[in-house]
């Protein structure tokens, strides 16, 4: 059977009519799946992964792209579980998978089945450079790392004003230190140049020296969305302020070299603004529960100052028996004399 025959139905050789069946989508789409796993065998497939996902079902998303193109990929969790390294962005990997398409949304993928590593893509390689450079130079010291003020008066946050983190930051802020002052210096956080611009943004808030610590955050992306904290001009830029900055880059499992270099690494946006801001109800329970005691140790002084005094009021005689005693003794003294 020829691998376009069922195809054929919706490629008439004359012109249709206006009584001729209408075809209905999923029944296209379906087709056309049929003949992409057909005319395409199950192949080994060389690409770097990026935008890599783990769903709550146990699958993973990802796309597979090279230095031209891109495609998207899916292996199911029993797929999966047979995988034994754990993928990363940025890596390259061969897969053995079908070309496919995920009916409901007409796309096209790869159902991977298999996948071994094929050496490390260019980015983690360069990661992996400059890691090892700063490394070497001492900027992941732990030495040289700053503590974090507990109650700090000015909190300043370096990242976009459109991305999604300041409000997240901001947010968690007012809801936890309203009391403390926030400066937002905005920059570009990735494209073309976002690296320099980042690196002098820092410079400024440093000299400015308005902070009592800095706040250097942007959502989650892909490892080329996150570069810009991975270049040596950024770690230089942190490495040198003077004033401590805590990194917030990305979700939990992202780790950039501004991470390694910051005075302290935050998971999330809001997890830093979390770890710079005292609580504010914290505080005022906190506060309240001093009142408390000082009043209970105030209570206790006082009894026992007041029992003192009574025991002295005891002890307390008038002039007038102390005369009277000190006159019988000397009534009694001159007798014996």
């Amino acid at each position: 059977m020829p691998e376009n025959e069922n195809l054929s139905r919706f490629a008439p050789s004359q012109p249709p009519s206006r009584t001729r069946d209408v075809i209905p989508v999923s029944e296209l789409n379906h087709a056309i799946a049929g003949v992409l796993e057909r005319s395409f065998p199950l192949a080994w497939v060389r690409g770097e992964i990026s935008n890599f996902t783990r769903a709550a079902s146990g699958h993973w998303y990802f796309s597979l792209k090279d230095a031209r193109a891109q495609i998207r990929c899916v292996m199911f969790r029993g797929r999966n579980q047979h995988v034994d390294f754990a993928p990363r962005e940025g890596e390259a990997v061969e897969v053995r998978a079908v070309v496919s398409m995920y009916e409901a949304r007409g796309e096209l993928q790869l159902g991977v089945e298999a996948m071994r590593r094929a050496g490390l893509g260019n980015l983690y390689e360069a990661f992996l450079r400059l890691k090892e450079k700063l490394a070497q130079a001492g900027l992941f010291d732990p030495a040289r790392k700053r503590p974090i003020p507990s109650h700090p008066r000015t909190i300043g946050v370096i990242t976009s004003l459109q991305a999604a983190a300041m409000r997240d930051v901001l947010t968690t802020l007012q809801r936890r230190a309203p009391h403390v002052n926030v400066i937002v210096y905005p920059v570009p956080v990735q494209g073309a140049g976002a690296a320099d611009k980042i690196a002098t943004m820092l410079d400024t808030a440093s000299a400015r020296d308005e902070c009592d610590v800095l706040i250097l955050c942007r959502g989650g992306g892909s490892i080329e969305d996150l570069w810009s904290f991975n270049e040596e001009v950024v770690a230089q830029a942190i490495a040198r302020s003077r004033v401590p900055v805590v990194s917030g880059v990305g979700h939990e499992t992202d780790f950039t070299i501004a991470d390694f270099v910051a005075d302290v690494r935050a998971p999330t946006p809001t997890g830093a603004a979390e770890m710079v801001s005292p609580d504010r109800a914290h505080l005022l329970q906190a506060a309240r529960r001093a009142r408390e005691a000082l009043a209970q140790c105030m209570d206790r002084q006082l009894e026992r100052r007041a029992q003192h005094l009574q025991w002295l009021s005891r002890q307390l005689r008038s002039p007038q028996a102390q005369v009277q005693e000190r006159r019988a003794h000397v009534d009694n003294l001159a007798r014996h004399l």
